[in-house]
């Protein structure tokens, strides 16, 4: 896997990994808000026969700039970003994976660009979702930005993600985290983001659904028996309302389907891909 690489989309440098591999389809992985590029870690090697990931820190998050303004994290501006990421690595109709606001800015991608991209994979968001569900994230974004050690860190995220080991976690963490002059461990997200007026969550919900009902390449939507972000009756009405959509449920996973659940996960999108490809 080749770390530390950047390519400048809409004037901005974005970081991404490239997981590498001799496939010949590539993946374009986008992470959910407030994480970054590594949240695909886990299920990237597992599938790296099938696809050639490449995995984006999304503007404003991990080591990729901020943007200079906040209404330049709007969905139109995030999904541009993927265009202009295709672009930039002459990638040929890639599948585009989306966990969280990724599916937001995936789905938006697609429904302006369904000829350039193969198929896509949705982790457990959709155009309806839960609001206690998305009031837990606001909350853990909204907490503290900067702890004392990586422990403390581990033990916080466990109560936000209890499917997951605290191996598991601290693993992530250890990609996840930047260390700050005063020598704590601080997220790598635009701090602005915390604050009570920035509406970028919020507001790319405005006109999902008619996004989501363009949608016209196979699609497959991922959720997690046990989110508290997208329901299952929330899911089925998703999946019920839009004809290329298929639903997979993974059993004993929360929002972090692919870092729940790899195994399950690894298996879903396989199948997926041996009837899409």
């Amino acid at each position: 896997m080749n770390h530390g690489l950047t390519v400048n989309v809409n004037g901005l440098d974005l970081h991404y990994l490239d997981h590498g591999g001799e496939a010949e389809v590539s993946a374009v992985a986008l992470h959910g808000f407030a994480l970054n590029c590594h949240s695909f870690d886990e299920v990237a090697p597992a599938l790296s026969d099938r696809l050639r990931w490449y995995a984006l820190d999304q503007r404003g998050h991990g080591r990729s700039d901020r943007a200079s303004e906040l209404s330049d994290y709007s969905r139109d501006h995030m999904a541009d970003d993927i265009r202009g990421f295709i672009d930039a690595q002459d990638l040929e109709r890639p599948v585009v994976l989306g966990h969280s606001m990724g599916v937001m800015n995936a789905m938006t991608f697609a429904a302006q660009h369904p000829d350039r991209l193969r198929a896509l994979v949705l982790i457990d968001v959709g155009p309806g979702v839960s609001v206690d569900g998305v009031q837990q994230v606001r909350q853990f974004v909204a907490g503290p930005y900067e702890l004392d050690s990586l422990d403390a860190w581990v033990e916080m995220t466990h109560k936000y993600y209890p499917f997951r080991s605290k191996e598991g976690i601290r693993k992530r963490l250890e990609v996840s985290l930047r260390e700050t002059p005063e020598g704590k461990m601080a997220k790598m997200f635009d701090v602005r983001f915390r604050e009570a007026d920035f509406r970028g969550v919020a507001d790319a919900r405005s006109g999902i659904w008619e996004t989501a009902r363009a949608l016209s390449v196979p699609t497959l939507l991922l959720h997690g028996e046990k989110s508290p972000v997208l329901k299952r009756e929330q899911a089925e009405e998703f999946a019920d309302s839009v004809d290329c959509v298929r639903l997979v449920t993974i059993a004993e996973a929360g929002h972090s389907v692919a870092g729940d659940q790899p195994a399950a996960f690894t298996e879903a999108v396989r199948e997926f891909l041996d009837d899409v490809l």
